[in-house]
């Protein structure tokens, strides 16, 4: 997110959180403070690999409640990391690249280092895909730590949406196939998404 009137948009349909991307790599880069941030909801910043002072200044710049590592950061960076941020009760969630049950082993070296997890699909660049993996192999993920369940969710998963069931699961994560260009989000689509799914909820 990074225009005002977006950003003031998608806060009003009711959403917990609202990510803003800090790796410069990214389509949707968030090179500048914008010219609104949101108060309803929590801010979430994601970061690539990158030094702990830019995470730390960005985490002060932003008010940010929650840092989302998608990168190769090790337990132990991660531990660094939770030293420095200015406010001790930012969470940290830590995105893992999934495409087979073989890839929620990795989950275990983040238990008790990580507040949340983000199960997102293996691909090609580092999220942002658009693809989804096999929501099937979660059900072999026993970790004590939640996540939030992402990779290519769109406005025709409703229903699968609505139907998967995992303990551990705090939400899901809309992104790239709810934008109308990248870093603008489409609020009616997200809007009837968001209807939809309270409506299968209330059934």
């Amino acid at each position: 997110m990074r225009e005002a009137a977006n950003i003031r948009a998608v806060e009003a349909l009711g959403i917990d959180l609202m990510g803003f991307i800090f790796w410069p790599g990214s389509r949707r880069y968030v090179s500048q403070l914008p010219a609104y941030l949101p108060t309803a909801c929590r801010r979430v910043g994601v970061f690539v690999d990158a030094p702990v002072g830019d995470i730390v200044q960005h985490a002060d710049s932003y008010q940010l409640h929650a840092i989302q590592l998608h990168g190769h950061e090790s337990p132990a960076a991660i531990r660094q990391l939770r030293q420095q941020l200015p406010h001790a009760d930012t969470s940290i969630i830590k995105a893992l690249n999934i495409a087979t049950t073989a890839d929620l082993r990795q989950a275990a070296a983040y238990e008790g280092v990580a507040d949340v997890l983000l199960f997102d699909t293996k691909g090609p660049s580092v999220g942002g895909n658009g693809q989804q993996f096999d929501w099937h192999v979660l059900a072999a993920y026993t970790g004590a730590t939640p996540f939030l369940l992402s990779g290519g969710i769109g406005p025709d998963d409703v229903r699968r949406v609505h139907a998967f069931r995992h303990p551990r699961c705090l939400g899901i994560d809309l992104n790239s196939r709810f934008e109308s260009s990248p870093a603008v989000k489409d609020t009616p689509k997200i809007a009837s998404f968001i209807h939809q799914l309270k409506h299968y909820e209330q059934d």
